[in-house]
């Protein structure tokens, strides 16, 4: 979390951001004289406008951000009518479900989209809402939406001078193996035995479960990192419930130190959320203790029954992703690590295109696409370098392949700041160094290469050449990933037929 890369600080300026519009939309509902229960939805929805709404231009994050109510407000009103009808609400939640994720299929919009429905619903649950309060609960969500707008596109516009990288879009696929309809029946599937046991457990907070259920099978794409988000989220379930009996329960709900503490929460979410997933649920578990203590219903049991909701939810989506139309690990890893390296590709192809005087070539959106790709490839390969993990030897090449694509992004991350530079000259041997790469790059993607590529014998390029030494660290680097990406295929880090 605090030694994770933070290019331009995004993730402190969007954390702090955060933070403004939240607060924002909470003092807008309290000025017009809602009630707390509209104050608190008017909050959470605003974090989720902010921290979902993720389209790649600022024109998309509008029209997604205006869309927000025709996705939420139907939900809404459906999850507080049938409030007193347990079993229609529950199918109702359960269509949501699977609507939500199904959505995901039109990209970040869709995406957005489905989250914010999904957490309507939720939301409903947690404050127990009921009809006559759909009108306020109307006016508290139409201002947050209007309040973190004002403050993401107006008072502090952040991708308007850097714009954000646009998001890989998912692993393709056709009719039940397109990822978007497996992981709708996976999530459904799980939300429904987490709905089921939750309320076996509790008629009142049963919805927990099902929350957790469905967040963990967000930004997943294999069962083995199902598991390993399933397993992070009940470790920082756990240690935010701990937090909670420390923090939450003696405040009492008082107004002043909870509201502080609340937005530092706010922050963490937002600020852990890429590094860590366990540290932002920590943050937001301890934000729920303090809500719950806000709403006057906190105390140690209610905290204990968190927890066992939320491992129920974490089974219910370990079964699923078992039992309900699996992906394995190594599909998964095989893809995002051939995407990454074709990125390498397009970065360096694109920087040799600048330094020979092209003035439309662009190497800079490839390497923030290779940062997002990595990311993905982390989180692809996450399983294997777990520390529970016990597959040793798959670990230890898990972890050299995590290694050696680090090198490569640092050094196309210098390779295009050398590009950027106006002063930088073409050398005649660039060429020669991009083609290496290129051949490298070609002998990993190619499915029919077994032979192992020979170690660059020539000289390393001086210091004073820097796209040079740059072109010649990311070859070998390259080179290196041979040996852990080809191994005997019955041992498969990714899948090599």
């Amino acid at each position: 979390m605090f030694v994770a890369p933070d290019p331009g600080r995004m993730r402190l300026r969007n954390s702090m951001r955060a933070v403004l519009g939240i607060g924002l939309a909470v003092a807008v509902a309290e000025l017009c004289g809602l009630s707390l229960t509209a104050s608190i939805a008017g909050g959470l929805a605003a974090l989720l406008t902010l921290f979902t709404v993720l389209d790649p231009t600022v024109r998309a994050q509008r029209v997604t951000s205006a869309l927000l109510p025709v996705a939420g407000f139907p939900v809404l009103a459906l999850a507080t009518v049938l409030h007193g009808m347990p079993l229609a609400r529950d199918a109702a939640f359960l269509a949501v479900v699977f609507a939500g994720v199904y959505a995901r299929r039109w990209g970040p919009r869709g995406h957005a989209l489905g989250i914010f429905g999904f957490m309507m619903f939720f939301v409903t649950q947690f404050l127990h809402a009921v009809p006559g309060q759909l009108p306020e609960l109307y006016a508290a969500v139409g201002l947050a939406l209007l309040s973190a707008g004002a403050v993401r596109f107006l008072l502090w516009p952040i991708e308007r001078r850097t714009p954000p990288p646009a998001a890989p879009p998912g692993l393709p696929g056709t009719g039940l193996a397109r990822p978007t309809t497996r992981q709708a029946f996976q999530a459904t599937a799980a939300c429904a035995f987490a709905l089921g046991i939750g309320q076996a457990l509790s008629d009142d907070r049963w919805y927990w479960a099902v929350g957790t259920a469905w967040w963990i099978f967000v930004n997943t794409a294999s069962r083995g990192e199902t598991l390993v988000r399933g397993f992070r989220r009940v470790l920082g379930t756990v240690v935010g419930i701990a937090a909670g009996l420390l923090i939450a329960v003696p405040l009492h709900g008082a107004p002043a130190p909870t509201a502080a503490l609340v937005a530092v929460c706010v922050f963490g979410i937002f600020y852990t959320a890429a590094p860590s997933y366990s540290w932002m649920m920590f943050f937001v578990t301890v934000m729920a203790g303090l809500l719950y203590g806000l709403l006057g219903v906190l105390h140690p049991g209610l905290l204990v029954l968190r927890f066992q909701e939320t491992a129920i939810g974490a089974l219910g989506a370990a079964l699923a992703v078992l039992l309900v139309l699996p992906v394995t690990t190594h599909a998964a890893n095989d893809a995002w690590i051939q995407r990454a390296l074709h990125c390498v590709r397009a970065s360096t192809a694109a920087s040799l295109d600048r330094l020979a005087g092209d003035p439309d070539a662009d190497p800079a959106p490839h390497a923030a696409e290779l940062e997002l790709l990595l990311g993905r490839v982390r989180m692809a390969l996450a399983p294997l370098v777990h520390p529970l993990s016990p597959l040793r030897a798959r670990k230890a090449r898990a972890r050299q392949v995590l290694g050696l694509l680090d090198d490569c992004a640092r050094e196309v991350r210098g390779l295009v700041a050398v590009a950027a530079d106006p002063q930088a000259s073409h050398d005649a041997r660039l060429a020669t160094a991009c083609w290496r790469v290129e051949a490298a790059v070609e002998a990993l993607t190619t499915r029919q290469t077994t032979a192992e590529p020979a170690v660059p014998s020539h000289p390393r390029p001086a210091a004073a050449e820097p796209a040079l030494a740059h072109l010649h660290g990311l070859e070998h680097a390259l080179v290196a990933l041979h040996a852990p990406l080809r191994t005997d295929p019955r041992s498969p880090l990714v899948i090599s037929a």
